[in-house]
């Protein structure tokens, strides 16, 4: 039937173009081949990455990544060009799976859990023993943090000659974290020792001498420092994003930026006692619902004490982390 002049069948001729002329294949590039990377920093987009070689190549992400889907610690693997040479660009295709993951948030009203490092298996808690002087709340919150992703926990004491270690000793030792002792120009052959081999990820507050450790661990690095505010006593932002550095001694260590402070609203009591075998084994007489607080009724660790099966020093650092959550 004719519109106008216009037959039906002439309406087809006008149907709009199909945007492809081939079907899209199913199949997806094989990029079993490609070369593997670790991210070392992540600059506005774009991702600085080192090869097994020791090339260091800048590349963006492929658009089947999400923009925040690669991290510092990332093991990539990388299509394009891997040269490294001034203005070439490769690309990201695939991320590695993680082994671990360490995130915080903002603070413990946010629920938005923020990825910091991928892959580390050590979690070194720098904090200065004056100038500015320690935080426990944020020593205990890092310590949460670690044990809930996996990640062995090293407790770093810097600025020795300004006040004595002795009293965080004896806090946190009952809990067999690991703890170095370092001040100004002191050999740090027993820093290098832990972090050799390993893949360890610097937290602390700002201003407690992280750069200025990473300086001396990695000579040449060149992580800027910054003095210590007289008039309110706290750190500047002297580091603005996270570094991947490759020990020669073997290993890595990752810098990140200072924080002031550190959520953990990600982490589940629940599962903060299970990081503890020996503590989570005392719990499970338990009455139901228990949370093992200092005012907790008939709790099992409690009676572990009573019985001698539990150090009273071990459950005191261990509820004082157990108060973060709180």
């Amino acid at each position: 039937m004719a519109h106008g002049g216009i037959h039906e069948d002439d309406h087809a001729a006008f149907e709009r173009p199909r945007k492809r002329s081939r079907p899209r294949t199913k199949e997806r590039p094989s990029y079993d081949d490609a070369p593997i990377a670790r991210v070392v920093t992540v600059d506005r987009g774009r991702y600085r990455c080192q090869t097994a070689d020791g090339t260091h190549v800048t590349a963006t992400r492929a658009r089947v990544i999400s923009r925040k889907g690669i991290i510092v610690g990332d093991s990539v693997k990388l299509d394009g060009d891997t040269t490294g040479h001034e203005g070439t660009l490769a690309r990201i295709v695939e991320v590695e799976p993680r082994t671990t993951m360490l995130r915080r948030s903002a603070d413990d009203a946010d629920t938005f859990e923020r990825p910091i490092v991928a892959n580390a298996d050590q979690l070194m808690i720098v904090t200065a023993l004056a100038d500015p002087p320690p935080r426990t709340g944020m020593i205990d919150r890092i310590l949460v943090a670690a044990f809930d992703a996996g990640v062995a926990p090293i407790l770093c004491l810097t600025k020795a000659d300004l006040a004595s270690p002795d009293e965080l000793v004896n806090a946190y030792e009952p809990l067999g974290v690991p703890i170095v002792v370092t001040r100004p120009g002191m050999d740090l052959t027993h820093v290098l020792d832990i972090l050799r081999d390993h893949r360890t990820v610097l937290v602390g507050h700002s201003g407690v001498g992280k750069s200025t450790l990473v300086n001396a661990l990695v000579p040449g690095t060149g992580r800027a420092t910054a003095q210590v505010s007289d008039l309110t006593g706290k750190g500047r932002h002297t580091s603005t994003s996270a570094m991947a550095i490759e020990m020669p001694q073997g290993g890595w260590i990752i810098d990140t930026p200072g924080v002031r402070s550190f959520g953990i609203s990600h982490v589940r009591p629940e599962s903060f006692v299970a990081a503890f075998p020996d503590l989570a084994e005392l719990t499970a007489d338990c009455p139901r619902g228990c949370k093992h607080t200092t005012d907790s009724i008939d709790c099992g660790l409690d009676k572990a004490v009573e019985e001698g099966r539990l150090d009273r020093s071990r459950l005191t650092s261990f509820r004082r982390m157990e108060r973060a959550f709180s």
